[in-house]
């Protein structure tokens, strides 16, 4: 089963992202919960993502690795998910991690908040989509909440190169 039906709390400083897509909810959903669609587009543009484990369902992990643009450096990153309303809302805690799934900090950060508690909702108006998402840090200490609401500009640019993957990819499919 996909449900667990409870209202969330979105965090009064959270980072919020839109984003409208040229195509029906049930393509774009299935974008989000397969792991062949995932390493296509998931990840900061001139990123080559692998999926070591995606586990879609409340509980389930997806765990994986961006070899970055220098062809050298890998980072690792990890959802673990908390609800799932098909085809409508993903709730997961979203982190930093090591090779082996373990929670790490940020690479690029050392105040970086440990983790993320993300709120994906995704609404259809005359066969396109509309993605909602709401991103806040879980239990931050005072620098990881200054560090996180510092970078808001930069996530957002970030989010949008990877949702404009994300359009690449639903035009192909």
């Amino acid at each position: 089963m996909l449900t667990q039906a409870k209202p969330i709390a979105i965090a009064a400083h959270a980072l919020a992202v839109t984003r409208t897509f040229n195509a029906p909810r049930d393509l774009v959903w299935k974008a989000w919960s397969e792991a062949d669609r995932l390493a296509q587009w998931w990840g900061p543009k001139g990123c080559k993502l692998d999926v070591a484990k995606l586990e879609f369902r409340p509980g389930g992990v997806f765990h994986y690795s961006m070899l970055m643009p220098d062809g050298a450096t890998t980072w690792w990153g990890r959802f673990v998910y908390r609800e799932i309303v098909k085809p409508e809302r993903i709730v997961f805690v979203s982190s930093f991690s090591d090779a082996k799934g373990g929670i790490a900090r940020a690479p690029f950060d050392p105040t970086w908040p440990l983790e993320v508690h993300n709120i994906l909702t995704l609404s259809e108006h005359d066969g396109k989509t509309m993605l909602e998402l709401h991103g806040a840090p879980v239990n931050p200490s005072a620098e990881e909440r200054v560090s996180f609401e510092g970078l808001f500009d930069c996530m957002q640019q970030g989010y949008g190169g990877t949702f404009d993957q994300l359009d690449e990819h639903l035009a192909k499919t």
